[in-house]
């Protein structure tokens, strides 16, 4: 058999990678972010922290939070006509 090139941030050189002027920072509001669920938020990658990052193929998406798991949260994207679950770090979410 085949083994499988690289993992999931395979190809996101320039994807994951923050402005000249964010480099290096995190925002601590964004990290300690509560939602409450059935709330809608946009999923935005950040390479900063590594927990909880999506499959960089659901970038840009609106989500809703379905509840919270430890520190993360598990959101519904519909993706064509199926509904994916997502565990996702709430430096990761932005609100809609």
């Amino acid at each position: 058999m085949v083994q499988r090139r690289g993992g999931s941030r395979r190809k996101t050189r320039y994807k994951l990678k923050k402005s000249k002027k964010l480099k290096g920072k995190l925002s601590l509001r964004r990290y300690l972010e509560e939602y409450k669920p059935g709330e809608k938020v946009i999923l935005k990658p950040d390479p900063f922290v590594q927990q909880g990052l999506f499959h960089p193929r659901f970038g840009g998406k609106t989500a809703i939070i379905s509840n919270k798991i430890g520190s993360c949260y598990e959101v519904v994207i519909k993706d064509f006509k199926k509904e994916k679950k997502l565990i996702v770090h709430p430096v990761h979410m932005k609100r809609c």
